[in-house]
């Protein structure tokens, strides 16, 4: 919402995301549809130039009079006019970066797609991006110049079909398809010829509008994306307001700098204004700060954002991602508007009727999990190897239970509850496969760079363990000596007290070690059965009477047909334990 200083007129403003594969025609639609740019507009990038492809996110605008649905939808605020932003994201696969940073602030998507290419890799990316972010989409058929007139009506009917059987199992079925020639002869044509279905489109448009959720209330939060000086005024410094409200006179904080600036002036598409608020594009200009130091980020209310080390998120993999998602691997990680490196470890809920339940001091988990548990530090959660892949792996299933802990190579920061997306930018550009590979929230984030010792103890992810070993020989009713159980160089004294099963049924305990050769003493509480001193009599190896000291002995062959008695051992180890505890129940 904006009001400007002179006329008094109040305009809605809705952000459009004008997404696509590359050469799609992108910006020259936007450029078709604007009559303000501002000035991030159409690529102020000069490598972007000379390619004649967007790099970055280019702004525009274009105003309408107000549609009659959201003349009467307005609650108490009554608005004169619709201001459209488009938000131009670039469509090169390794920008992929930049175009999930436009989109976490767009109310509709407008998909374009080159009606000859049909569908792409970067088009599906940018239809998952839509999904995750975005409510509403127009698909745009653009080019629609370069199809031979005689076949054109039907080129056309074919694609769309094509494409609303693609977009059936999205959240955008049955969508409107429009097609277009955003710029007839393509980009090196004069522009005297006008675009074709430029009208129809905006008012398909106008048709797609509602009323965005706009809260002026909470921390601002507003995302830069262009920095520049004006001599005798200040700093300006362009974006979208993501959180809540500014105004004239508020002192705003630049966290990557730890600095803090008072606004002096705001602006939106050239118009003055005195206060702005979420959803708003706007110029906010401040005194005394170099525009050099801040090309793209985040603007906020003094001491509002977190900066992070690591972080706990909700995690659910992306249905096309065809690759696997196994712990300890490092992914992209979107957040915020930054991408970093990190490190990836995935845990849910113990299994179902798990071997070994928490012990009697925890909430217990082994009942089965309802899928909206939410992360507390207070649950037992099991370590994953890998993604457990589930039936809930639609991009729109209800929060799953599992998640993960993001270790990042360098400290990012981002709001709280914001949303995650991992991917592997490092596919391959040109390999036909959906590179993004997992999203979720941010539900906990760890600022304190020494968090590996002050805060990851608190998370209590376990492992199970189970060793197997065998009986070597009865001593007495009470006590068998085991071996192959513990390495020689194995501390025994760590495994003292802990209770292991003989596979003929009996529990006993791990009384001491035996010898020098990690062979131990197990104490069998109950006693020993006739049955399995029977066994272990018939199995163990007896020295020959004929045996004189030092001299050969004679070994009796155990009964070809007795089985060994083994000794299993179980136990939980929690991944973060300073002190490598074993656990049991």
């Amino acid at each position: 919402m904006s009001e400007s200083a002179d006329s008094r007129t109040i305009t809605l403003n809705f952000n459009v995301g004008v997404l696509g594969h590359v050469d799609s025609g992108k910006t020259s639609l936007a450029r078709a549809l604007s009559s303000t740019a501002s000035t991030a507009a159409f690529d102020k990038n000069p490598q972007s130039r000379e390619r004649g492809i967007t790099l970055d996110l280019g702004f525009s605008s274009f105003t309408v009079d107000l549609p009659d649905h959201l003349r009467d939808s307005g609650g108490q605020q009554h608005y004169d006019s619709l201001q459209f932003t488009l938000v131009d994201c670039p469509g090169h696969a390794s920008l992929i970066r930049t175009i999930i940073g436009g989109a976490q602030i767009i109310d509709l998507m407008m998909l374009v797609v080159d009606v000859v290419k049909g569908l792409q890799t970067q088009t599906a990316e940018c239809l998952l991006i839509g999904e995750l972010t975005c409510p509403r989409m127009v698909v745009i058929l653009n080019k629609i110049d370069l199809l031979p007139p005689n076949k054109r009506q039907s080129a056309i009917e074919k694609m769309t079909k094509k494409l609303h059987k693609t977009l059936e199992r999205t959240r955008f079925k049955e969508c409107p398809v429009i097609a277009v020639a955003a710029k007839p002869g393509g980009p090196e044509a004069p522009d005297t010829e006008e675009p074709h279905g430029v009208p129809e489109l905006i008012e398909l448009l106008k048709k797609q509008t509602y009323l965005p959720q706009r809260d002026p209330g909470g921390d601002l939060l507003m995302a830069v994306d262009h920095c520049f000086s004006i001599r005798g005024q200040g700093t300006v410094m362009t974006g979208t307001i993501l959180q809540g409200s500014l105004a004239i006179n508020d002192t705003v904080e630049i966290p990557s700098l730890k600095v803090t600036k008072k606004i002096k002036s705001v602006q939106m598409f050239r118009k003055p204004v005195s206060a702005a608020m979420q959803g708003d594009r706007v110029g906010v200009c401040v005194t005394q700060f170099d525009p050099k130091l801040l090309e793209r980020g985040v603007v906020c209310t003094p001491g509002s954002l977190r900066t992070l080390y690591a972080a706990v998120i909700s995690v659910r993999k992306i249905g096309y991602f065809k690759g696997s998602l196994a712990t300890r691997a490092k992914f992209h990680i979107t957040v915020g508007h930054e991408t970093v490196m990190a490190r990836v470890m995935f845990f849910g809920l113990p299994p179902v009727g798990a071997s070994e339940p928490p012990s009697d001091t925890t909430p217990s988990t082994s009942q089965p999990c309802s899928l909206d548990l939410p992360f507390t530090f207070e649950r037992q959660y099991f370590y994953q190897d890998k993604y457990e892949t589930g039936q809930r792996e639609a991009s729109l299933a209800p929060e799953p239970e599992q998640w993960a802990l993001l270790e990042f190579e360098r400290p990012v920061t981002c709001p709280s509850l914001c949303l995650v997306i991992g991917s592997k930018l490092d596919t391959d550009i040109h390999a036909n496969a959906c590179r993004l590979a997992f999203q979720g929230r941010l539900l906990q984030g760890f600022e304190d760079k020494g968090y590996a010792e002050t805060a990851l103890p608190r998370l209590h992810i376990y492992k199970t363990k189970h060793k197997e070993g065998q009986v070597e020989r009865v001593t007495d009713d009470y006590t068998v000596i085991g071996r192959n159980l513990f390495k020689k160089e194995t501390n025994l004294q760590l495994f003292l007290g802990l209770k292991v099963t003989l596979s003929t049924g009996e529990n006993g305990i791990v009384e001491g070690g035996f010898g020098q050769s990690g062979k131990f003493k197990i104490r069998v509480q109950e006693g020993l059965s006739p049955e399995t001193k029977q066994l272990l009599s018939s199995t163990s190896k007896k020295k020959g009477k004929g045996g004189s000291k030092g001299g050969p002995t004679i070994e009796e062959e155990p009964k070809t047909d007795s089985q060994p008695v083994s000794i299993h051992l179980h136990f939980k180890r929690y991944v973060f334990d300073p002190h490598k505890k074993m656990v049991q129940s």
